[in-house]
């Protein structure tokens, strides 16, 4: 027994420990997020580029996709737009040809899933690669900004390889789902990406909204066929040296979940892949990051032990319940007492304060504050997620997001 509740002690204050370095980091890095200038065009329209949409039943939406993209602030002879219908049984091809894309038809239902289609698709369109200067991979329910390609455009002058959009949400305020999600996304756009932009360290990648110059993908290829190819790709990325920059002014706008069980559907395939992808290149990643003293590698590196920003916020609130409960009495209590309280507590404060700092900053439309107030419970529902998620973590079942919500740019504008 007494060999029992000494092996729990060092676990709880291990866990204890662990959860205090990583809220700390949190904090730290996040204070880098507090400023940005928005950043002018420095360069005219040089890089041709080609949008690759995967799409799966889609017909509600893509047109309105395809729509803002010919709206760009571009040369029209400067992009092309190919659909991926990946294994499409409703109007998908029928809409996006009618709204002027080039649609590629995939009917393998033995590899199914995002990244399978995009490997698919970069080998099918690799012989006209020697016409375009950079990919933009989007999603089927996304709209476009119309100053995104000239944005991205100036990046790739300015030498950068790899380039994330700035991802917004077109439906935050539909279900206090959607405006958690949305809450979610700003604090993350500014104290996660924009502070690590700023720190010249690698932004993650959002699977959305992201320019890939082609001489990467004839460099290292695709290869990212997991649950959540747009993390894969990014370590491997960062791995070979290649950071992926933030581009915080070039907005693509994403559908987000409206019900409970959707978004925790998501969000379980969200996790299953990120502890995969852990699983595989964490050690190398770390190790190499030592090694070559590349802050870079290491800081993608803690991201991936790290599943999300918001399980820290979810370890550290859990911590502080445990102390400042009613079972501070108790055995269990008593082995969380590595760290005072008061440490729990200041840490607490200070990470859900950046919270509604990030949508002041972010200038987020006022209804958005009320999310601030949901965002706890929302939190909350992380736990079991990641719990699940770990036991599952070698399910590579694609599921299917369904988007019902059909928005035009033009509703976005002035929201």
């Amino acid at each position: 027994m007494e060999l029992w509740r000494t092996s729990l002690q060092i676990v709880l204050m291990a866990l204890e420990i662990l959860t205090g370095f990583l809220g700390v980091y949190q904090i730290v890095m996040s204070l880098a997020g507090f400023w940005h200038r928005r950043e002018s065009v420095r360069h005219s329209p040089r890089k041709r580029f080609l949008f690759l949409i995967p799409a799966h039943n889609e017909e509600r939406v893509i047109g309105l996709l395809i729509d803002s993209l010919h709206t760009q602030n571009y040369p029209k002879d400067l992009f092309d737009i190919h659909v991926i219908a990946d294994n499409c049984t409703d109007h998908t091809v029928q809409v996006a040809e009618k709204h002027g894309a080039r649609v590629h038809r995939r009917t393998n239902t033995e590899l199914c899933g995002k990244g399978f289609a995009i490997e698919w698709a970069i080998r099918e369109i690799f012989q006209s690669f020697d016409r375009h200067d950079a990919i933009v991979l989007l999603d089927a329910d996304n709209l476009v900004a119309p100053d995104f390609l000239e944005r991205i455009n100036s990046k790739l002058c300015e030498g950068h390889r790899v380039i994330q959009g700035y991802l917004d949400v077109k439906n935050p305020f539909d279900s206090w789902v959607s405006v958690s999600m949305a809450v979610s996304y700003w604090f993350s756009n500014r104290m996660w990406q924009n502070a690590r932009q700023n720190l010249g360290l690698s932004c993650s990648l959002g699977g959305t909204g992201l320019c890939i110059d082609t001489s990467v993908l004839m460099e290292i290829g695709w290869e990212a066929t997991g649950l959540t190819e747009d993390l894969e790709f990014g370590v491997r990325c960062v791995r070979r040296g290649i950071l992926p920059v933030w581009a915080h002014d070039a907005k693509v706008y994403d559908e987000k979940p409206v019900d409970l069980r959707s978004s925790m559907r998501q969000r379980l395939r969200w996790m299953q892949g990120h502890f995969d992808c852990a699983k595989k290149h964490m050690l190398p990643l770390l190790i190499s990051g030592i090694r070559e003293r590349n802050f870079a590698k290491v800081d993608a590196a803690i991201y991936l032990f790290q599943p999300t920003r918001f399980i820290v916020l979810f370890l550290t609130s859990l911590m502080m319940v445990f102390q400042v409960s009613a079972l501070q009495d108790t055995p269990w209590s008593k082995s969380l007492s590595f760290l005072p309280t008061n440490f729990w507590v200041f840490i607490n404060l200070f990470l859900y304060l950046q919270v509604p700092l990030a949508l002041l900053l972010e200038r987020v439309n006022w209804r958005a504050y009320f999310g601030v107030v949901l965002l706890p419970w929302f939190l909350w529902t992380w736990g079991p997620i990641t719990l699940q998620a770990y036991f599952t973590k070698n399910n590579r079942v694609w599921r299917h997001t369904v988007h019902k919500r059909a928005i035009r740019l033009d509703d976005l504008r002035g929201r």
